[in-house]
């Protein structure tokens, strides 16, 4: 049986490895998105990083002007990252790894304080027994 030293070192080494587990977590990628404006004629796809990773643009629409094209180009990439933003909420959520180990310390400091209520009732039992 582990001494209480022994039990509050391997709790204290228990804490810092779910701190370094919870620090490193990654977000999940986000699905690929793609968006059209300009009635098809624009194409703009998003990568699971979030960036922009294809712009397709049909020669045609080049004859509409640069600020319609500014316009139709941003509301397509607008678009694209809603999609991205969608896809995100309908995910299975990521858990709260700061309250997850925040309740596990907690839980393991009620498990230690009640260890050694048992241990001093253990060994008063034990001096009654043997009738110190």
């Amino acid at each position: 049986m582990l001494g209480e030293e022994a039990l509050e070192r391997q709790l204290a080494q228990t804490r810092a490895a779910l701190r370094e587990v919870s620090g490193g977590a990654v977000p999940r990628e986000r699905a690929e998105s793609v968006a059209e404006a300009a009635d098809g004629r624009i194409r703009v796809t998003l990568g699971g990083d979030g960036r922009v990773s294809a712009v397709e643009i049909d020669p045609r629409v080049l004859r509409e002007g640069s600020e319609y094209l500014a316009d139709e180009l941003r509301q397509a990439v607008n678009t694209a990252l809603d999609a991205q933003d969608d896809g995100a909420v309908a995910a299975e959520p990521m858990p709260d790894l700061a309250a997850l180990n925040s309740t596990i310390e907690r839980l393991q400091d009620q498990g230690l304080r009640q260890m050694r209520e048992i241990s001093q009732a253990v060994s008063e039992t034990m001096r009654k027994l043997h009738g110190s």
